[in-house]
């Protein structure tokens, strides 16, 4: 666990809100670019979120086994990093 987790489980809660809002205007009937424009703001803030997870995971799992020396570790992890990268697509 690294010093930015309360601070994500902190910001994925209030995204949760802002998503429950938007379903909130939905079910209102409100105007399209209202609740297009609440999804934009939902989607940068999960971007922010998976930005800052995966500098841990660089900062942290990946220079941890960079760092071991221990080579199926360091193949292991950047498999891992590489599948993640191939399901962004």
């Amino acid at each position: 666990m690294t010093s930015h987790h309360p601070k994500l489980v902190a910001r994925l809660s209030r995204i949760e809100g802002q998503v429950r809002g938007v379903s909130k205007m939905v079910a209102e009937g409100r105007y399209c670019i209202d609740v297009l424009t609440q999804l934009r703001a939902v989607r940068a803030a999960l971007a922010k979120v998976e930005t800052t997870m995966l500098k841990d995971h660089l900062d942290h799992c990946i220079e941890g086994a960079i760092t071991s020396g221990d080579v199926t570790d360091q193949r292991a992890k950047a498999i891992e990093l590489i599948k993640l990268l191939e399901h962004a697509r």
